[in-house]
């Protein structure tokens, strides 16, 4: 296969353990999106934060698009910042510290307590912009580690790897922190460690602390192991370049008419997926009732389908092409969108069935075993469209700029991540109804596809 954008001298093959040190960046950096934006932490905040579910996920998406506002505004500059100064790792560990220490401090979010909402969201938004951020400059390493025959299997690699990490850190969370408030033992039978109360809900509130600790440890590898750029410039003189660079490669973008829809198309359907994942669990635990063991174990299952998904996408890669594994995973996150919307507490689609009663067990509706298997599915698409996304833009840029349009790819897949967020909350609020906030999202899988469609690739 003949691969476009990437250097014109291919770099020599990194040794294994700096590959594996790279993978673990989303190893170390998944659980934010596993345990804070989809599985524990914004359901909790949703329906024991906030005054009531609706409106909980109506500021939830307020906060999510404001956090995407601002990495829209900052993505592409920072990677012309990255093209100038050659070097990545020191912004991934400053951007990280935001990580960590907005992640910790979600801790404060008690239940019942609404004074407590504003500290909530604010730590969330700088979390986001610091997890966001950095891995713009974590992709703009990608190209320099292999040779561009292998940018679609260690792209893949990485993806599966983060789910894994997911995985990993939803059963801490289940069988060591999280108890439940009528029995207070973890799903195992144990008493939470660090005497974390489940009455106070301190288990759920432990996944920010826990997201924080996950990511200091497992991101010292790829600092210790992963060669970075060498510096070009002082990062002062790269500032000031970044914005002339910044503006060059907005110029540069209207020569690449194909990578600017790609791009355009990527803006698109990434809003969509941010926003599904933003409000999926949230929508579940309040359609079903689902408490954190459920939404927990929904989650590794959903993360366990990720992870193959983003495997087998990996190797489909080099075989169909990256466009040919977007469309595909499109297609299924459409289908997926719909069915959860004509899924009810006790019916399917057109059909009324009978609704689970207190005692019957895990997932012992219909609905609620749809609702999983449709979770299943989201997965397993979720992680090859990611994956697959990063190494087409890879495939379609101009070589010498590989950082500064891994920016805008950022950029495209963040510029308008808070309509999506923001569109749910408005709807959901004007609508007083989740499942109305969630219908915008079958506007985003769409249009992305379609634009998608038109985007000329290179061929396997």
């Amino acid at each position: 296969m003949t691969f476009r954008g990437v250097p014109d001298v291919d770099p020599q093959p990194a040794p294994r353990r700096a590959l594996f040190g790279w993978a673990l960046f989303d190893w170390a950096a998944q659980p934010y999106f596993t345990l804070i934006t989809t599985f524990i932490y914004a359901p909790y905040f949703a329906n024991a934060v906030a005054a009531n579910p609706v409106q909980g996920q109506a500021i939830w998406g307020y906060a999510t698009a404001f956090a995407g506002l601002l990495i829209a505004l900052g993505s592409p500059f920072l990677g012309g910042v990255a093209d100038a100064s050659g070097r990545r790792k020191p912004w991934i560990l400053a951007f990280g510290c935001l990580l960590v220490v907005g992640s910790s401090c979600l801790w404060f979010g008690r239940p019942a307590a609404p004074e407590t909402v504003p500290i909530v969201l604010l730590a969330f938004i700088i979390a986001t912009i610091g997890t966001e951020f950095a891995t713009v400059f974590n992709n703009a390493m990608m190209p320099t580690l292999v040779k561009p025959e292998q940018l679609g299997k260690l792209s893949g690699i990485g993806w599966a790897t983060g789910y894994v990490g997911g995985v990993l850190s939803l059963f801490v969370m289940l069988l060591f922190m999280v108890g439940d408030p009528q029995t207070g033992k973890t799903l195992i039978g144990l008493n939470p460690i660090f005497g974390l109360d489940p009455a106070a809900r301190e288990g759920d509130r432990a996944a920010g602390p826990l997201t924080a600790i996950w990511f200091v440890i497992f991101i010292i590898p790829m600092f210790l192991f992963t060669p970075d750029t060498p510096a070009r410039m002082p990062v002062s003189d790269a500032m000031r370049q970044g914005v002339s660079r910044l503006r060059e490669a907005l110029n540069h973008l209207k020569e690449h008419p194909n990578t600017a829809t790609f791009l355009i198309a990527n803006m698109i359907y990434a809003d969509g997926l941010v926003a599904l994942f933003a409000f999926g669990g949230i929508f579940a635990s309040s359609t079903f009732d689902w408490g954190t063991t459920e939404l927990g174990i929904f989650g590794i299952l959903t993360a366990i389908s990720g992870t193959f998904g983003a495997l087998i996408g990996g190797f489909l890669d080099n075989r169909l092409g990256s466009k040919g594994v977007v469309m595909i995973s499109l297609g299924l996150l459409l289908c997926s969108v719909i069915a959860i919307l004509c899924i009810g507490r006790d019916y399917i689609f057109w059909m009324t069935v009978a609704p689970a009663t207190p005692g019957d067990g895990l997932f012992a509706s219909a609905p609620e075993k749809m609702y999983v298997l449709i979770g299943i599915m989201i997965g397993f698409a979720a992680g090859p469209m990611q994956a697959a996304s990063r190494t087409l833009l890879a495939r379609l840029s101009p070589p010498q700029r590989m950082a500064q349009f891994f920016g805008l790819f950022a950029l495209s897949g963040r510029v308008t991540s808070f309509l999506g967020p923001l569109l749910v909350g408005i709807v959901t609020a004007a609508t007083a109804s989740q499942r109305g906030g969630m219908m915008v999202l079958i506007l985003f899988f769409t249009v992305g596809l379609v634009l998608l469609s038109r985007v000329k690739a290179p061929q396997p």
